[in-house]
C-alpha cells in the first residue's frame, strides 16, 4: 500500500461503520478517524460551555480550535476522554443538530482533511466519499435494513436507555436521524456514485469485514 491513501466508509447509523472501520484500519495498519465522533464532541463541548445550538459562530469556533485524538475505540477532546460521554442518545440528537450547520461542517472538514494529510487513513462518517474526500482511493457505503440497524443501536446503547424503551422507539429515533442526515442542505448523507455498496443485513461482522477487505485489496491492487 502507498504511504498516502484514504479509505472512505460512509453510511447511516447502525450500519456497522464503526466496527468495520476500526477493524479494517487495524488489519491494514492505517489510522482510524471517526468523523461522527468529532460532531458529537463539538455538541458535547457546546453543552458543557452553555453554548446555544443556534449560535453557529460559537459552535464553529469550538470545531475549529478543539484538539481531537483517536486511539482505537477511545476519543479524546482537548486531552479529555469523551468516549462514553458522546455515545448517548442525547448526543445522537445533539450531533445531528450541529452537523446541519455549514460553518461547523466547513471547520470540521478542514480538520478531517488535515488529520489525513499524507497518511494512510480509514475515515468513517456520512459524507467522506462525497464531500470530505471525493477523490478517495476507496469508497464503501455500508447499509442495512432499518429494523436491523435499530436492533443494533438498541443493543449498543442498552446500558444507557431506560429498561422500558422498545426497539420500535429506537427505530423511530433512527428514522428521524436519517431524515435529518439525508435532507440537510450541506453534505447530505448519500452514496457516492463510485462507492461500493455493502449491505450488512443479516451478515456476521467478520464476514462483512472480510468482504470489505476484498474490496479494498481489489481497488488498491494489494
Amino acid at each position: 500500500m502507498t504511504d498516502a491513501v484514504v479509505i472512505a466508509i460512509d453510511g447511516p447509523s447502525g450500519a456497522g461503520k464503526g466496527t468495520v472501520a476500526r477493524q479494517l484500519a487495524s488489519v491494514l495498519n492505517c489510522q482510524h478517524i471517526d468523523t461522527g465522533a468529532m460532531y458529537r464532541a463539538v455538541a458535547w463541548r457546546a453543552i458543557q460551555d452553555g453554548c446555544s445550538f443556534d449560535d453557529e459562530v460559537a459552535l464553529a469556533n469550538i470545531a475549529e480550535n478543539a484538539y481531537f485524538d483517536f486511539n482505537g475505540v477511545k476519543v479524546a477532546m482537548d486531552g479529555h476522554d469523551v468516549t462514553d460521554l458522546i455515545r448517548t442518545p442525547e448526543m445522537d440528537a445533539a450531533a445531528a443538530k450541529v452537523a446541519r450547520l455549514s460553518k461547523v461542517r466547513a471547520a470540521l472538514v478542514r480538520r478531517q482533511r488535515a488529520l489525513a494529510d499524507g497518511g494512510r487513513v480509514v475515515m468513517e462518517g456520512r459524507d467522506i466519499g462525497t464531500s470530505v474526500f471525493p477523490d478517495a482511493e476507496v469508497k464503501i457505503y455500508l447499509d442495512a435494513a432499518p429494523e436491523e440497524r435499530a436492533a443494533r443501536r438498541a443493543h449498543d446503547q442498552a446500558h444507557q436507555l431506560p429498561s422500558n424503551v422498545r426497539v420500535e422507539e429506537v427505530a423511530d429515533a433512527l428514522k428521524a436521524r436519517d431524515h435529518l442526515d439525508r435532507t440537510r442542505a450541506v453534505s447530505p448523507l448519500k452514496q457516492a456514485p463510485d462507492a461500493v455498496l455493502v449491505d450488512t443485513t443479516g451478515t456476521p461482522v467478520d464476514e462483512v469485514i472480510e468482504q470489505v477487505i476484498r474490496i479494498v485489496s481489489r481497488k488498491l491492487d494489494l
